[in-house]
């Protein structure tokens, strides 16, 4: 019973176009669609159902791991018609499910909207590329953007370290080898060393979560690769301050030095519920300059903020100021930008000012036809 109905579930998931399909104990399926969650209008699901529905798309050593851990992730093609990542676990003694869904188109640089100085970046012959964001916040997908740009243009070695691997690349210019956690190598770390040896040009990491995996990442950029990363931090200022703060006092100042020379550019992101349907994502991007570097050697990261401001000539942009552009051209609500603001208090004060603005220019122009219409 369970094959039939996971089929059914995902064919929703893919016709709605929903982000995720969440599968517990205690009440039907649901959807997350352009961010909020929707049940679905089925039957409330039973101990035996989430458990036919996990053994139905699981591989034996993830059912396993459930077993032992109480929690397994892996990703899985639904024919054709999308890949999911899928996370299972156990809550209450049962088991519950999450699955992601990975479309399987892959979209390119002006389909997301990047700061157009990203392709730039990608362009370099070595350095580390930072892009960060909260859990959702499409990540994954502007990675695969910056992956097949390079796959389109350069004849590079590029290595990806995945858990698990979501989009998958095919060999277009370059050659793409895909290395999954659990499946193809046990932990990042390793796998970054490991990579050192396979004459990479480009080597991606899906997730710098601690210090050995960080530290290897460095290196990999300083010895000559263009290395691209992400964290779970929000701001270009916060992405620098989380990296030195993983490592111990002692070394903190050696890390600063390192990441001064290593790191060429942060791209922080958020993605944003649209007016009328679907998501616009909203971008932060710091380009590393000689005065940037000096900033993070001297310690004295929060200048950033105000650095990215005064360098919007060589394409750096606030994420609040992508978002109060959002919201001027009518795309996204005044509440949802200032719900993911880096600064909130600051970004209201100049929707407000907009806002007066606006009405003040319309109070002109009715005054101006009013005298127009007497005289």
């Amino acid at each position: 019973m369970g094959t039939i109905l996971i089929d059914k579930l995902l064919q929703t998931v893919v016709n709605r176009k929903a982000s995720d399909l969440h599968i517990t104990v205690g009440q039907p399926p649901v959807l997350r669609l352009d961010g909020r969650l929707v049940r679905l209008e089925t039957k409330v699901l039973e101990p035996a159902d989430t458990m036919a529905l996990m053994k139905s798309i699981t591989p034996d050593r993830c059912q396993q791991e459930l077993q032992e851990v109480g929690g397994a992730d892996f990703g899985f093609a639904f024919g054709d018609l999308a890949r999911f990542r899928v996370s299972i676990f156990k809550q209450r003694g049962n088991v519950a499910m999450v699955l992601r869904q990975i479309p399987n188109k892959l979209l390119n640089f002006n389909d997301l909207g990047t700061p157009p100085v990203l392709a730039k970046l990608c362009e370099r012959p070595r350095g580390l590329i930072l892009v960060t964001g909260p859990t959702g916040s499409g990540k994954t997908t502007t990675l695969a953007a910056m992956i097949d740009y390079m796959n389109d243009l350069f004849d590079h070695h590029i290595i990806t370290i995945e858990d698990p691997v979501e989009f998958y690349h095919p060999h277009k210019k370059s050659t793409i080898n895909q290395r999954e956690i659990g499946v193809d190598v046990p932990s990042f770390a390793e796998a970054i060393r490991r990579a050192l040896r396979q004459d990479p040009d480009v080597i991606l990491v899906g997730e710098m979560r601690d210090l050995e995996t960080i530290e290897a990442a460095i290196t990999a950029a300083e010895t000559g690769h263009i290395v691209f990363g992400t964290l779970h931090t929000t701001g270009a200022q916060g992405t620098v301050n989380r990296i030195i703060d993983v490592f111990p006092t002692s070394q903190q100042e050696q890390i600063r030095t390192q990441l001064s020379t290593a790191v060429i550019g942060v791209l922080s992101q958020a993605l944003l519920p649209k007016i009328g349907g679907g998501r616009v994502a909203a971008y932060e991007m710091l380009v590393v300059t000689p005065a940037i570097a000096n900033l993070v050697r001297e310690n004295k990261t929060f200048r950033i903020t105000s650095s990215i401001q005064t360098g919007q000539k060589i394409g750096m942009q606030l994420l609040d100021d992508h978002m109060f552009r959002l919201w001027r051209d009518g795309v996204v609500e005044k509440r949802e930008c200032l719900f993911r603001a880096n600064q909130p208090e600051d970004l209201a004060g100049k929707i407000a000012r907009a806002e007066r603005g606006l009405l003040e220019d319309e109070d002109e122009a009715r005054s101006r036809m009013e005298s127009a219409t007497k005289g």
